[in-house]
């Protein structure tokens, strides 16, 4: 018969002794550092290692012609990332793959700061940042000035408006630009500004490399050093990059906060990241409604819903609290500049571009006479998204960092930045919040809502308005029907437009104030001048422009291609007509 022994709460059997030889060793468990790696975890080391390669040959040309000290070091990191790639399928133990994980992480730093040797002038963001770090430094106003000398510099794409405008002015919440100020004291040039979110990246890459399970290490290095997206919008001064140095705690085992009724330490400090990545970028306001949605629906879950209401306002305030320090002297200052400020970007309206089904009316159609319901489409998706968050928190909860983004592919500006930069977070809610953490969370339970089909019509039903405003948006005729008669000239060998004659009628009932411009493929160029024409069109009404590009010649593309279009917008309401224009069919001359 079996022995037995107790131990603690339960009962363990000891088998009597076999009379058989002895059988080979057990397979060491899987807790045990020394086990043999599994294959998945050599595989996202290998992948990691080859993401590192991608952009490193355009920095070592670079290099070469520049620095070559740098060039050294990315020849020596070459040589890391060949190492790491053998090691990675030839060591036998889980802690020998750990250091090699260590050794990509470390090769990938070192990149990313040669990176930012060769490359630190930034883009507009930047520009506009390490001005407001230097009005900052000298007690001048940040929001509500403008600062159109700074987009002169070759190389600085400036925002234009659907008005007919640009954009020269700071638009971002005030943490990075506070966090620039110390170090443009030392360092007199945008530099200053795309040090912080570079210095941002690389140490949340750490912080995440540390705060994920061994075998998900690599992928952290991958996707936040490697592939190449990333460093680069540090390196050109985005402020989201600081923001989402913010959120990687916050983010990582977000269903723990505030376990037991009482946030702690830690709950306080995600809560202050929050706050703090709040007032370094707007995107972090987006995500913040949904982690408070699903702290809520899983403290309830545990606590009942006093307790979970009581640890939810805490971790509210505290980011509230935070946000409001670091916006304070700015609000203060004065108030409606600062808040026109920090809801620039959703309110400026400016020129289409991006990856979204906005493109089915700026490059597929010849236009649209209601591009604001791409808008409209976008917030009712974050609605709806946030109503199904709050309905099915139990099958969504595991996607809270992703579902935010969805909305932008709707807005008038969706572009791939609003998507990418935030995918960090996406792997550490993968590693760290698996579908389990809510399992017992709350979730209301409407009348009838029983059932996959009930369920199922009611995600339709709040996605719908959505769909709704997008076919609106997409179905519309153009405002303008336009006739083009271009002019072209030769300037050395290539030949382009001088001048356009337009012929416009106005379809609408509404009075439209037109401003032209011009695309070739994505993208649009500088407004073009209105030489001759009325500077608003009556509803129903025709009349004649004489256009003309900036600098008075537009290079026509040659080849196969898609072909030059001129476009003409308005800002209010949001509309755009588009009218190809015709390569010349004889020779033209000089």
């Amino acid at each position: 018969m079996t022995d037995t022994h107790r131990a603690g709460m339960g009962v363990q059997y000891r088998r009597p002794t076999a009379t058989h030889p002895a059988a080979p060793p057990p397979t060491p468990a899987l807790g045990v550092p020394d086990a043999e790696p599994q294959q998945w975890h050599r595989g996202m080391t290998l992948v990691a290692t080859i993401s590192l390669f991608i952009g490193t040959r355009a920095a070592w040309t670079t290099a070469m012609a520049s620095s070559p000290p740098v060039a050294a070091v990315i020849s020596a990191c070459y040589a890391a990332i060949l190492g790491c790639a053998v090691l990675s399928l030839l060591v036998r133990t889980r802690r020998a793959l750990i250091r090699v994980d260590a050794a990509v992480l470390v090769t990938a730093v070192a990149l990313v700061i040669c990176g930012y040797l060769l490359d630190h002038a930034g883009s507009d963001e930047g520009v506009l940042t390490a001005q407001a770090a230097n009005e900052i430094l000298h007690g001048r106003p940040v929001y509500g000035q403008s600062w159109p000398w700074l987009f002169a510099e070759h190389g600085v794409l400036v925002t234009k408006t659907m008005s007919g405008g640009a954009d020269y002015t700071y638009g971002y919440p005030p943490l990075t630009a506070l966090l620039a100020a110390p170090v443009h004291a030392v360092v007199h040039s945008t530099a200053a500004a795309t040090l912080v979110p570079t210095v941002a990246l690389l140490a949340s890459s750490l912080l995440l490399w540390f705060l994920l399970p061994a075998p998900w290490r690599s992928a952290a290095t991958a996707v936040c050093l490697g592939f190449g997206f990333l460093p680069h919008y540090a390196y050109s001064g985005y402020p989201a990059i600081t923001a989402l140095a913010l959120l990687i705690p916050v983010v990582v085992r977000w269903p723990s906060t505030g376990e037991g009724g009482h946030l702690g330490p830690g709950g306080v400090l995600r809560a202050a990241c929050l706050g703090a990545a709040c007032a370094a970028q707007q995107l972090a306001w987006f995500l913040a409604p949904f982690l408070l949605i699903g702290l809520y629906a899983v403290r309830r879950g545990e606590l009942g819903p006093r307790r979970a209401l009581a640890v939810t306002a805490r971790y509210t305030a505290t980011a509230a609290l935070t946000w409001s320090a670091v916006n304070a002297y700015f609000a203060v200052q004065d108030f409606p500049a600062w808040l026109n400020g920090i809801l620039l970007p959703m309110e400026q309206k400016a020129i289409l571009h991006g990856q979204g089904v906005m493109g089915i009316s700026y490059y597929f159609t010849d236009g649209s006479s209601r591009l604001d319901y791409y808008s409209y489409g976008s917030q009712l998706l974050l609605f709806g998204l946030l109503v199904a968050t709050l309905l099915f928190v139990r099958r969504l909860g595991p996607t809270l960092t992703v579902v935010p983004w969805i909305a932008f592919y709707l807005a008038t500006r969706s572009q791939d930045g609003y998507f990418l930069m935030m995918t960090p977070l996406w792997l550490a809610a993968a590693a760290t919040v698996p579908a389990a953490a809510f399992a017992t969370a709350w979730q209301p339970r409407p009348a009838r809502l029983t059932g996959r089909r009930a369920k199922a019509a009611v995600a339709a039903g709040l996605l719908a308005p959505a769909l709704v405003c997008v076919v609106i948006a997409a179905a519309s005729p153009p405002p303008l029907r336009m006739s083009l008669t271009p002019h072209f000239a030769k300037h050395g060998s290539g030949i382009g437009v001088t001048t356009i004659d337009v012929r416009a009628v106005n379809t609408t009932g509404t009075a439209l104030e037109p401003h032209f411009a011009s695309r070739t493929g994505q993208g649009a160029s500088d407004w073009w001048t209105i030489a001759s024409g009325p500077a608003v069109l009556p509803p129903h009404a025709s009349a004649d422009y004489r256009v003309e590009p900036a600098g008075g010649f537009r290079v026509m593309p040659g080849g196969r291609g898609p072909g030059s279009y001129l476009i003409a917008v308005t800002g209010t309401p949001m509309t755009i007509t588009s009218a190809r224009i015709q390569a010349p069919t004889s020779t033209v001359g000089t």
